[in-house]
């Protein structure tokens, strides 16, 4: 059985976004070098930021992946916002109410996409 448990961010420094990524992730990176840096989420995720001009095949560019993260409430939300906009994150979207919940999203400095979100309601 294949198990999803590591994403891979192509970045162009990865110990200058090590730094955006402790603060996001709320933790220290397991393995740190000059080319790569790894997490290990409480869930057992991995996520590993890897030099693009480092990795085999190289990726077409750096950016472009989009990561999702649940939020308990609106207000989680609304202070994960106020948060990350205080470390300038570019802010893609603002706050808002979509089909699947309330949300926002930001972009790091290689491009890749963070979207806090708080499922909508769903009636049963």
């Amino acid at each position: 059985m294949r198990t999803l448990n590591y994403l891979l961010l192509a970045v162009r420094d990865p110990l200058q976004s090590a730094e955006l990524y402790s603060q996001l992730l709320g933790r220290e990176p397991v393995e740190r070098s000059k080319t790569f840096v790894l997490y290990v989420l409480p869930t057992g995720l991995k996520i590993g930021l890897w030099s693009a001009s480092d990795m085999t095949p190289p990726p077409k560019s750096a950016g472009g992946v989009e990561i999702s993260l649940t939020e308990a409430s609106k207000e989680a939300v609304r202070a994960t916002y106020a948060e990350w906009t205080k470390l300038g994150l570019k802010v893609v979207q603002e706050p808002t109410e979509m089909d699947f919940g309330f949300t926002f999203v930001v972009e790091d400095p290689d491009g890749h996409r963070l979207r806090p979100f708080v499922p909508a309601d769903r009636p049963r």
